[in-house]
């Protein structure tokens, strides 16, 4: 009976930690948005920051977010801290996270410089958390400006399973060969 106490007290501390760390791990910045600490911090000039992900072999993608967004609460809270997502994103993309209703200047590929808010608006972004995912290569921006410029757009919030199966579409470029539906559909097939 001992034995099982202990058990079931090391759990329960084992729970305890664990949350604790999931919450210390969620941050709402000054801006009311929830941060990452691995997110990009950059001069907002995205061909800059698209070269030096494509350098370091990573996909860039900007995450579209606004204060009081009950599903980018969700993403950070659920998504980002699922080990197996955070970890894939880390270590196959670069993150930058803009706020559609934001002030901050934002170089565009094409040299414009605007606000946060005038991009969104550039780029269709009408509701959060929207998830651009861009090319590869600062080379196939050229000439593009807006929503021509991303290869997918993930509208609204996913669980983290398919939420993750999105960025592994994107990682393989998928894309060039199918719609994410039937490639989320084969996956999840094949998951289980």
């Amino acid at each position: 009976m001992r034995k099982l106490i202990f058990v079931f007290a090391a759990l329960f501390a084992l729970t305890a930690a664990t949350a604790g760390a999931k919450a210390d791990e969620v941050q709402v910045g000054g801006d009311g948005l929830y941060h990452q600490d691995w997110f990009l911090q950059s001069f907002l000039d995205l061909k800059e920051d698209l070269q030096e992900a494509a350098d370091a072999g990573k996909r860039m993608v900007i995450l579209w977010e606004q204060k009081g967004c009950p599903y980018c609460k969700e993403l950070h809270q659920v998504n980002f801290v699922d080990p197996a997502v955070r970890k894939y994103i880390r270590d196959n993309f670069v993150v930058l996270q803009l706020d559609i209703w934001g002030a901050r200047p934002v170089t565009d590929f094409d040299g414009a410089e605007m606000s946060e808010k005038k991009l969104a608006r550039r780029y269709g972004v009408r509701f959060t958390p929207t998830i651009q995912f861009l090319p590869a290569t600062v080379a196939a921006t050229e000439g593009k400006t807006g929503k021509a410029l991303e290869v997918v757009r993930l509208p609204g919030y996913l669980k983290p399973a398919p939420f993750l199966i999105m960025f592994r579409y994107v990682r393989d470029k998928a894309y060039e060969k199918t719609n994410f539906r039937k490639y989320l559909r084969a996956e999840m097939k094949r998951s289980g």
